[in-house]
């Protein structure tokens, strides 16, 4: 009876523990807190400065500087806002430097501070003006001080549907020195929002995704850098200018800008591409984790946020012959808005400022200001990918199974790319399947040496461990990261593939030119679908029953939200898609609009090719993926059954807001 009752705690050991590592998530290991806004307050997140005296002003896009006092809100107790300034003009950038109080306005610069101490801002002093157009898409951001003291600012594109700029220095990164001396720095630039100076003084942005731009990605500047975007190229004869580059000069040949680069010295290739959709699809602020050890086992690693995907990531980078290069890690999903800024707070959390106006976001809220805060248990992850002469080193948080990782069947290795043109986004290309060939674990277990079939400089590589197990059994909290090889590392010395390979998986052809051709702008399928036909039906004899026209407006949104249809009736739909970025439209099932949206969103990198239209019987009908100022026209019969059908744009992060209604009436 004994021996029964041991062997019965030991299963109820065993299936308890098993029990809580299904149950473990990001959750147990980075907790996030809200700070309560009171009622009133749109805090729609422009800027945060973490202040010294325990403070944190936040600026908002409604031109307000709110002052947070116990933002940490220690003992339960709740935070108290005071209004310190207002009036400024869409503020995307907040720094506290020189014990000065730095705002960053459309077309200013300004310094904000507080004469006779009472808590709120009495002067205002224009340190630097931008020239102003008016265009809604001049936003301007920083300042981001350097170690010898000069500060870096960025302006985004003029937006005029031609790639052109309307004022001075759009698409730039500006360096200003204290005294107010302006030194051109780096152009191509095209939505900067984010943007870092490293503590040795290198400088890294992040770019969204648009025309030159095939993903979200993170590229290295130095003076006179192109980084792809035409637009800023409008100034370089201006004095001043470290470039001399024109638009003429653009290669705009749809080939990877690896490739492009060769021919085009001034094109600075990415460091670290972050895959669109599978990482997110807005990268913002980059945030240096510089000896943070009250942040988890991430010391020395980059933090990058994204509006449209309401998460963190991670980043790594490695210098191989003087060239910037590394990987992107998923982090932690789930904050209440679409993240703007990051910042690191006084006890080493992390403050999140968060807005979601004009720009889509899973997170449902309008803004919000959150912390992140490290609960002290180390996750088990990839804690790093590092290049090495025939393969990748991989490093782990824990001790790693070493049969798991020596089973080939634990692996799924891609590498791909994206083409740099002129049109908005890029599907992927150039995607194949990786042959792992030999590993090696190391004798404490942290890390282990893969050998891949080959290495091709300027691609993509994906890395997925989902079979991979640490020596607790833990599977991997993100079992993925993705490296972008610019130089092979040469040292050291490869190992013997010989004595460590693995068994041999044959490799399958993933290469997405077969069956495509580019039409109109728009990646499209060689063959149509019955659910997208693109010409009447000859049964119809030239005659629709119905025709339907629709459009888009700012704001991800469709330019009619409710249209009646006749049950059975034969429909042209045309939509128009004269928006600044990618849309679809898909007709779907009523009450399905939220599976059929998450399974778009869970495409993986099939997504591109099929665009965004997952393969569900819930999608009746839908148009392809249209680029900007551009249109499609489909012919449908309407189902019978009368109901509440909805359209939809599936395209990653849109579907929440961009959905209407089409009521089907006897």
């Amino acid at each position: 009876m004994k021996i029964l009752n041991i062997s019965i705690c030991v299963l109820c050991s065993v299936v308890f523990a098993f029990g809580q590592n299904k149950l473990k998530t990001e959750e147990n290991y980075y907790k996030i807190v809200t700070v309560p806004v009171p009622a009133g307050i749109d805090l729609e997140v422009g800027g945060v400065a973490v202040m010294p005296d325990g403070k944190v002003a936040v600026s908002t896009r409604k031109g307000d500087v709110w002052m947070i006092s116990n933002p940490y809100m220690y003992n339960g107790s709740l935070p108290t806002f005071k209004r310190f300034a207002s009036g400024l003009h869409e503020p995307l950038g907040l720094a506290y430097i020189d014990n000065k109080l730095w705002a960053t306005q459309r077309g200013e610069v300004t310094i904000i501070t507080d004469e006779d101490k009472d808590g709120v801002a009495d002067k205002y002093q224009a340190f630097y003006k931008f020239p102003l157009s008016g265009n809604y898409h001049q936003y301007s951001y920083g300042p981001v001080q350097l170690p010898d003291g000069d500060m870096i600012f960025t302006l985004n594109v003029d937006w005029i549907g031609k790639g052109g700029s309307l004022t001075k220095w759009r698409g730039w990164m500006l360096k200003i020195s204290p005294d107010g001396k302006m030194t051109p720095w780096a152009t191509g630039l095209r939505s900067p929002a984010g943007f870092v100076a490293l503590r040795n003084g290198d400088i890294f942005y992040g770019e969204n995704q648009g025309d030159w731009v095939g993903s979200g990605r993170v590229t290295h500047l130095e003076k006179g850098d192109f980084a792809g975007n035409v637009a800023g190229l409008a100034w370089t004869g201006e004095p001043g200018s470290p470039l001399k580059l024109k638009v003429e000069d653009v290669i705009d040949s749809g080939e990877p800008m690896y490739k492009v680069a060769k021919s085009m010295p001034d094109l600075k290739v990415p460091a670290v591409w972050f895959p669109h959709t599978l990482m997110g699809i807005s990268t913002s602020d980059i945030l240096e984790n510089a000896n943070n050890t009250n942040f988890g086992p991430f010391e020395n690693q980059c933090f990058v946020g994204d509006q449209g995907h309401s998460k963190i990531m991670r980043m790594t980078l490695e210098k191989i012959d003087g060239v910037y290069q590394g990987a992107c890690y998923a982090f932690r999903e789930g904050f209440q808005s679409g993240i703007l800024r990051l910042r690191w707070g006084l006890d080493q959390s992390m403050f999140v400022g968060m807005t979601s106006r004009g720009w889509s976001s899973t997170g449902k809220d309008n803004f919000g200001l959150q912390r992140l805060v490290w609960t002290g248990e180390t996750p088990f992850e990839i804690k790093e990918i590092k290049s090495m002469p025939d393969g990748f080193e991989l490093n782990f948080t824990k001790e790693v199974d070493p049969k798991t990782l020596q089973d080939p069947e634990s692996y799924v290795l891609n590498s791909f790319n994206y083409k740099y043109h002129h049109i908005y986004g890029s599907p992927v290309i150039n995607l194949q399947k990786r042959v792992l060939k030999a590993v090696k674990v190391s004798d404490d277990k942290l890390s282990a040496r893969i050998v891949l079939d080959s290495l091709i400089l300027g691609e993509i590589y994906e890395i997925r461990l989902p079979g991979v197990k640490n020596t607790e059994g833990e599977n991997l909290l993100h079992d993925f990261g993705y490296y972008t090889l610019n130089r092979i590392n040469k040292a050291p010395a490869t190992i013997d593939a010989e004595k460590y390979k693995v068994a041999e998986v044959k490799a399958v052809d993933h290469s997405m030119h077969a069956g495509m051709k580019m039409g109109s702008g728009d990646m499209a399928p060689a063959k149509p679908s019955v659910k997208r036909q693109n010409t009447m039906p000859e049964e119809w004899n030239g005659k629709a029953d119905q025709t339907i026209s629709i459009g888009t407006k700012p704001g991800l949104k469709f330019n009619v939200s409710n249209i009646q249809v006749k049950a059975g009736s034969k429909v042209k739909l045309t939509f128009n898609n004269n928006d600044d970025m990618l849309h679809n439209m898909l007709i779907v099932k009523p009450g399905t609009v939220e599976k059929v949206g998450m399974k778009a969103f869970d495409m993986g990198l099939e997504a591109e090719k099929n665009a965004y239209v997952p393969d569900l019987n819930e999608v009746l009908f839908h148009t392809w993926i249209l680029q900007p100022e551009s249109s499609e026209t489909i012919y449908f019969t309407a189902p019978e059954k009368p109901g509440k059908y909805t359209f939809v744009c599936t395209f990653p992060g849109h579907y929440t807001l961009m959905q209407g209604t089409i009521t089907i009436v006897k």
